[in-house]
């Protein structure tokens, strides 16, 4: 899941994450471009692809003080592999994330950009990719862990 970014492909400690829907691999999302806007925050660009679409923002941030990180909101799914009823949620300022899990052992994540949140010309976009409920959630979380932990960019 984890591929080198290509704006930074000598820099180990830079990973991309992307998910690639398992029966569509030109439907995928990448998480690039890790930044820190303090030592409380970690912020990324989202780039989101699917025939005939692509787009990208490039502030989503998630601070210390949020209730539910994006990595273990992922974790939680990984570790319910035998399912769960309905949608389950997470969002930050520009990206939203809703999970279904359906037969045959697979989660559905749809993958929500909004690049203005108060502006009447705005537009927002999703993609959904698909993955295994066990052994592809679980890679999933650990590369968001990895990503998503500022110790992993400080390294080098």
């Amino acid at each position: 899941m984890t591929e080198r970014s290509p704006e930074h492909p000598d820099v180990p400690d830079v990973p991309d994450v992307v998910v690639r829907h398992q029966d569509d691999p030109a439907t995928l999302v990448r998480l690039c471009d890790r930044y820190f806007p303090d030592e409380l925050g970690i912020g990324f660009a989202v780039e989101v692809s699917a025939a005939g679409l692509h787009a990208r923002i490039d502030s989503v941030e998630t601070w210390v003080w949020d209730l539910d990180s994006l990595d273990d909101f992922l974790g939680r799914l990984a570790g319910d592999f035998r399912g769960w009823e309905g949608e389950r949620t997470w969002s930050t300022n520009h990206l939203a994330l809703r999970a279904s899990f359906k037969s045959g052992g697979h989660v559905f994540l749809t993958w929500t950009l909004t690049p203005w949140m108060t502006r009447d010309d705005g537009w927002e976009t999703s993609v959904t990719t698909v993955l295994e409920a066990g052994e592809g959630m679980s890679a999933l979380a650990a590369d968001l862990r990895e990503f998503l932990t500022p110790r992993a960019a400080a390294r080098g």
